[in-house]
């Protein structure tokens, strides 16, 4: 999340003018993430009661025409009882809205606060979420291709890691050479288990209360893939510290509780290892583009590339059967 493109009061009341959420109160940028032009905003609905939402705007990164995959999944997982943001639809039914030349969506806002550290028992709640969400979008029936999967890595690394030494020394031959290692050992699809997931589940995008999941955000990575894949996703973005070391505790509980709800098979916890080092490398790549490429007049502000290339490191010597 983050605000590249701006909304005027006057573009605000127009947009909202189609919907049926009443007049803005507060409307106000937010800045975290790196995707999207975001937006909170209340509103005094109809009957006097208080709306709360988030407007997004879709910027360059997405693909216009993923868009009503992104929402329709959004909305099967709400209808599946999953705490998931609904999007909302304006009065003649249509989720899909375009403000500024961009298209836009009105999204309900989540209540729940994200963890910067979570800790064992995040992890397990985490766990047992993912694994509901893979059963859940086994009914779902739309599909995307992960555009970020081996042949996207190999296709950012082509241009990003010539200059990778301009972040960090040593950079450019560590792309190298875990594109080779990937290239020579990612699982075939006739082997893996694989459905909708959510590809992008750090702890940003899950929203607490307490211990509790009160909203899982954010789903425009979402694509067609290894349920495996998006369990290495979770386990390299909630079970480091910030030192960048391998919690084993963490990543232990996470994958009991996950196969508590869907048991993993032997082909997918003997994978686990390369499918980590391949999402390892797919947010080094795309951390280090959007280094390389900063918007100066964005309201955001970029990762750090250097995080995922530590733990790139750290994931070729752990031992993955002490995990599950």
């Amino acid at each position: 999340m983050a605000v590249y493109t701006k909304v005027s009061d006057t573009d605000l009341s127009a947009f909202l003018a189609d919907y049926t959420v009443g007049a803005a109160r507060t409307f106000k940028g937010i800045a975290e993430g790196v995707e999207n032009s975001n937006f909170y905003l209340e509103t005094d609905g109809p009957g006097g009661e208080k709306g709360r939402f988030i407007l997004t705007l879709y910027e360059k990164r997405v693909n216009r025409e993923d868009l009503p995959f992104f929402l329709g999944l959004m909305d099967h997982l709400v209808e599946a009882g999953l705490p998931t943001a609904r999007p909302v639809a304006d009065r003649d039914g249509t989720l899909l809205k375009e403000l500024n030349g961009k298209p836009a969506a009105l999204i309900e806002f989540v209540d729940g606060v994200s963890k910067h550290a979570p800790d064992r028992q995040d992890c397990t709640a985490l766990g047992a979420m993912l694994a509901r969400l893979h059963e859940a979008t086994r009914s779902f029936d739309g599909s995307r291709a992960n555009d970020l999967s081996l042949s996207g890595w190999q296709a950012l690394a082509d241009t990003t890691a010539p200059r990778g030494d301009d972040c960090a020394a040593g950079l450019s031959a560590l792309l190298d050479e875990e594109m080779t290692f990937l290239n020579a050992n990612w699982p075939t699809a006739d082997t893996m288990p694989a459905g909708v997931i959510h590809a992008d589940l750090f702890p940003d995008n899950v929203l607490f209360t307490g211990y509790e999941i009160t909203g899982i955000i954010d789903f425009y990575f979402s694509c067609t893939d290894f349920y495996a894949y998006d369990l290495a996703v979770c386990l390299l973005s909630w079970c480091f510290d910030e030192e960048r070391r391998f919690q084993t505790d963490k990543a232990s509980a996470m994958v009991a509780a996950y196969e508590e709800v869907r048991p993993l098979s032997a082909v997918e916890k003997q994978s686990l290892p390369v499918l980590a080092r391949g999402a390892s490398l797919r947010f080094l790549l795309t951390r280090l583009h959007d280094w390389l490429h900063q918007e100066p007049n964005a309201l955001v502000t970029v990762k750090d590339p250097t995080e995922y290339a530590d733990k790139t490191r750290a994931l070729r010597d752990i031992d993955f059967s002490a995990i599950a």
